[in-house]
């Protein structure tokens, strides 16, 4: 509830989130693909899945849009390192999606999830550009 309280007082830019009405541990988020990226105008839809150690564990992030991203799994599964092996108690809802979004412009390609994603961002930077903007585009009339 903290987390929820601190989204409603100080939102971050291009985030939203909050639990569902009817499961405090499940919580909805959409992140924005930030302005003047390949991302620009994209709406992507993601759920996190608290479980009871929070905050002393992280949160099951996972998106549900479709993406083509090199650290994001086919399944919506994200591989960042602070939702795995660098996580914090420190960090909050908030933390999570605004390193999300600034994942999404800023790939690491030598830990990927999507090799294909991976191997266009590094060697066809065109191409991988041209497929960031078609999943853009798939996210105003997904579900």
């Amino acid at each position: 509830m903290r987390d929820f309280k601190r989204l409603q007082q100080d939102p971050p830019a291009g985030i939203s989130s909050a639990p569902q009405e009817n499961n405090i541990m499940l919580w909805n988020a959409v992140i924005f693909g930030p302005d003047d990226t390949p991302w620009d105008g994209g709406t992507f839809k993601l759920t996190l899945q608290f479980s009871e150690d929070y905050p002393n564990k992280p949160p099951t992030v996972r998106f549900v849009s479709r993406m083509f991203h090199p650290n994001i799994y086919t399944d919506g599964s994200i591989c960042l390192d602070i939702l795995q092996n660098q996580w914090s108690p420190i960090y909050d809802v908030a933390a999570i999606l605004t390193s999300i979004q600034s994942l999404l412009c800023d790939p690491n390609p030598d830990s990927p999830a999507n090799s294909e994603a991976a191997r266009l961002f590094s060697e066809n930077k065109r191409e991988y550009n041209r497929k960031v903007r078609e999943i853009v585009e798939q996210s105003w009339t997904a579900d």
